[in-house]
């Protein structure tokens, strides 16, 4: 196949699948934190019997519990209705890699790993809604 009959062949696939993807398909990336219940929530950490509070605006809180600084890289492993991973790194800081899972718009099931400051931290936990901010 010659360069341009190539370029021609994977422009018309790539037409075919915008073609038959519903319209429906085309949310924005981590809607599933964007459905999540503005206001106060309460992270409770399974095996310790601290909580933390936090105040949820857009869903996105719950990624960078352990990296609270802005400017971090962040790449969107899985996006799922029920469920979101994202892996992210702060350069001088670590990285860290969440999962939340959503049980309703006001509870969730977070889990997140990484490196902070030189020194691994690993926390699992519920988050529910429990006021306004």
């Amino acid at each position: 196949m010659n360069l341009k009959r190539t370029a021609h062949f994977i422009a018309g696939g790539i037409a075919a699948v915008f073609a038959v993807m519903p319209a429906g398909a085309q949310q924005s990336e981590l809607a599933m934190l964007d459905s999540l219940d503005h206001g106060a929530w309460t992270l409770q950490l399974r095996g310790n019997d601290r909580s933390t509070r936090i105040c949820v605006r857009t869903g996105r809180e719950f990624i960078q519990l352990r990296h609270r600084q802005p400017g971090c890289e962040q790449f969107v492993v899985q996006d799922d209705p029920g469920e979101v991973t994202v892996q992210y790194t702060c350069r001088g800081n670590g990285y860290g890699r969440t999962t939340i899972r959503r049980e309703g718009n006001g509870l969730v099931q977070v889990r997140s790993q990484g490196i902070q400051g030189g020194s691994p931290f690993s926390l699992e936990g519920e988050a529910r809604r429990t006021g306004s901010c």
